[in-house]
């Protein structure tokens, strides 16, 4: 067995970065992970989860990430959250990704009379400026250049789209509205302008002041709201870095101007997130399945990760059941080859969380193992600066070699993540185990398909990480003596001289492993 090291292929590894050893409990987790979705799952803290237990309960249930939502909450609140997951994560044994959500430029009604008012069809309001509305016909909004930016025959969608108003005429200070889809709306609502251009920034300073407590909190991840082009997510990728942060950016699709810079957007941005609940707002509802499809589709091609959000398991908010739509739904997302699913309210205020994140890991699962699941084509992939070519033929080389073999692992040493994220983008039949000498790369892994992030091993040395993953895996149950084990890292030097099989790229070497099973 050769003594040479292994060179993560993404970076020079730091020793004074090694992640600690895994606490108890590591095993529990690692002999139930045959129980956990490949898929990964992101829930939203609220209040129906936000104390340490709960949270616990939930990352044992099948949590990966948890979201923290900035537009219900400051970052004194979030801070708390943070604290407590990083907490539990240390005293459980394993990675716990941490995705803030910045609330982006949000229009929403000011306060409507008496808190409700119903719309009529061909019933006419009006928009006007300031804060205060003079009726019950009058309407007020958060985002003050509103009245000045709309122009005749412009929609006004509310309340999640299901009321819509056209512009009629503009007047000094006001537009005037007729409804054209009936229904009742409350203070405080979305409003949804589809194909109005704005000039609200992205980025307001109030995303820019969280975005700076992101940095300094360590959040994984930072997804931006109502990103319309690629140079937004630079501008928060800057802000991020500035601050010292390495947290990467997530691009949320949720307005018509950003399909139509799709790749762009998916190049620029670390990973996207499918905003459904906005998005089937500024784009014809029908179009969401199609959209959904080819978001996803472009998400392979530049090998970034993708999430599918909103209204998944929306029924679990009262139900202990979900709709058999939803639970299509779900499948349908990870049959598209979504890599996480995320559950909004259905975990921040529904009354049966740890129930959600259940179902949501068992069709998961189930669609996972069923004939019908197809592997994502992963033709015509672009090569872009997070992957390199080399580094996708290796992994798609390790993933089809421990298939053939009938390896029970492979274990990727990844100092960046990069090539966990490659191998995860294979969609690899055998689990795949991330390891990696820093921990804001274990944590990242959290987000990435079928990869899963195990502390403590030796990232560093190809002959200390083969014994290591000899005796782990047969310790908690993964393997057994005369297992084969495949293993993926980066090396400049191999002599090729042992049993093992070793096949050397530019950047990467692959390492096939019989396990001995040794004490």
């Amino acid at each position: 067995m050769s003594s040479n090291a292994i060179v993560p292929t993404d970076g020079a590894p730091s020793p004074s970065k090694q992640a600690k050893p895994a606490a108890e409990g590591e095993s529990l987790y690692y002999t139930k992970l045959a129980l956990r979705a490949r898929t990964k799952i992101v829930s939203t803290i609220g209040p129906a989860c936000c104390d340490p237990e709960r949270l616990e309960a939930l990352a044992s249930a099948g949590v990966d990430v948890f979201r923290l939502n900035m537009a219900h909450a400051g970052p004194e609140a979030q801070q708390e959250h943070v604290d407590n997951l990083r907490a539990i994560s240390n005293r459980i044994g394993f990675p716990i990704g941490i995705l803030a959500d910045l609330a982006g430029p949000k229009i929403r009604l000011g306060d409507v009379h008496e808190d409700r008012v119903f719309c009529e069809t061909d019933q006419e309001f009006f928009f006007i400026e300031g804060d205060t509305p003079g009726g019950p016909d009058e309407f007020t909004c958060t985002y003050k250049p509103l009245v000045s930016e709309l122009s005749v025959g412009d929609r006004v969608m509310l309340a999640d789209g299901t009321v819509a108003l056209i512009v009629e005429e503009k007047l000094e200070d006001r537009v005037r509205v007729r409804t054209v889809q009936r229904g009742v709306i409350r203070s405080r609502q979305g409003i949804n302008l589809p194909g109005v251009n704005l000039s609200a920034p992205a980025i307001s300073m109030t995303d820019h002041q969280h975005a700076e407590w992101c940095a300094k909190a360590g959040v994984d991840y930072v997804s931006l709201s109502f990103v319309r082009t690629p140079d937004e997510v630079r501008v928060l990728r800057d802000i991020l870095r500035s601050n010292g942060s390495k947290a990467h950016v997530i691009a949320k699709i949720e307005k018509g101007e950003a399909l139509v810079r799709l790749d762009e957007i998916v190049k620029n941005a670390d990973g996207i997130m499918v905003a459904r609940g906005d998005l089937g707002v500024e784009i014809d509802v029908a179009q969401m399945p199609i959209e959904q499809k080819r978001i996803i589709d472009a998400c392979h091609r530049y090998q970034k990760p993708v999430i599918v959000a909103t209204q998944m398991l929306d029924s679990m908010h009262d139900s202990l059941q979900p709709k058999r739509s939803e639970v299509t739904d779900v499948a349908n997302a990870v049959l598209d080859g979504g890599d996480a699913c995320m559950l909004s309210g259905e975990t921040a205020i529904g009354k049966y969380p740890l129930e959600t994140v259940e179902m949501m890991n068992r069709i998961c699962r189930a669609t996972e193992s069923s004939d019908v699941h197809r592997i994502p084509k992963l033709r015509n992939i672009v090569e872009s600066a997070t992957i390199s070519v080399v580094t996708s033929a290796v992994v798609k080389s390790a993933g089809s070699l421990a298939r053939d073999l009938g390896a029970k692992l492979l274990v990727v040493a990844s100092h960046s993540g990069r090539t966990a994220l490659g191998l995860s983008q294979q969609r690899s039949s055998v689990p795949v185990i991330g390891v990696s000498s820093s921990e804001e790369t274990l944590r990242r892994m959290c987000l990435y398909w079928g990869v899963t992030p195990l502390r403590g091993a030796p990232a560093c040395d190809l002959q200390e990480l083969i014994r290591y993953a000899d005796r782990w895996s047969c310790r908690v149950g993964l393997c057994h003596k005369g297992d084969r084990i495949v293993i993926v890292g980066g090396s400049h030097l191999t002599d090729g001289s042992q049993a093992n099989v070793a096949i050397s790229g530019e950047h990467d070497i692959i390492t096939v492993h019989e396990i001995e099973g040794l004490e």
